[in-house]
């Protein structure tokens, strides 16, 4: 895993999204095809602003997925991943092919099982992430489960993971964020070829530093700390969010 800080949020997603772009193209001189996840949530504004305007990538030969949809609600409610998604990168780079999670399915167990057999089918060449301020990754909330081998699996959503999505400002009360979501299982991330982590802002620097400070060791009370152990790994953050991490510089860790 390497670590890398910028001064500022907009230097930070800039430069996470040319080393998206690079992976994406390197890939794409490699196969046909080439599969990635997108991630959510207000930290990745930025980031996926910046990778709609990267040239030189093929969107037609890709196909993307997404980390984790809430159960239960609709794609046109303000708080959907599928919105969000088609709203900021979809309809801006237009891959080859979709495949949303269709959390407000009415047989969640098939909907599970559908996109559990699209995502197998093939490998992941990269994936984008974040941290949550409880330190989950997609929707694994601490304790997180690092042994199940379903790709996507149903959690419940912890106080903290429910009161981040509040204090976004997705939800007008904490009674209205679901507690329930479908999300990509952790063993399905470290799967992918590549990964790119962007993490901004100063309420995610206690998480920083719990899931990858140079004492931190990998715990799924820490979910996010298990990207410690994947080779292909890089985490931007701006300086807020490395706040807490000394000394604050590239930091690679094996």
């Amino acid at each position: 895993m390497e670590i890398q800080v910028f001064k500022t949020k907009d230097d930070m997603a800039r430069a996470a999204a040319a080393a998206a772009a690079g992976l994406l193209r390197a890939a794409l001189a490699a196969r046909p095809q080439v599969r990635f996840i997108a991630a959510t949530g207000a930290s990745q504004f930025e980031f996926l602003h910046y990778l709609s305007q990267q040239k030189g990538i093929d969107w037609a030969r890709t196909t993307m997925f997404h980390l984790d949809e809430y159960i239960g609600l609709p794609i046109t409610h303000p708080a959907s991943f599928r919105k969000y998604l088609e709203e900021r990168l979809v309809a801006k780079v237009h891959p080859g092919t979709v495949i949303f999670l269709e959390g407000d399915a009415r047989d969640l167990e098939s909907e599970r099982r559908r996109v559990n057999g699209l995502i197998s089918a093939a490998p992941i060449d990269v994936a984008f992430v974040g941290i949550g301020e409880n330190g989950h990754l997609a929707f694994n909330d601490p304790p997180a489960d690092f042994d199940v081998e379903d790709p996507y699996i149903v959690v419940d959503l912890d106080e903290a993971c429910r009161r981040q999505q509040l204090g976004e400002g997705w939800f007008p009360s904490l009674a209205d964020v679901p507690r329930q979501a479908l999300s990509m299982s952790i063993r399905q991330i470290m799967k992918s070829r590549a990964i790119i982590c962007v993490v901004p802002d100063q309420r995610k620097a206690q998480a920083v530093r719990d899931c990858l400070g140079p004492s931190a060791a990998v715990s799924n009370r820490h979910p996010s700390s298990i990207l410690k152990r994947h080779e292909r790994a890089c985490v931007y953050l701006d300086a807020a969010a490395a706040s807490l991490l000394q000394p604050r510089r590239v930091r690679k860790e094996r």
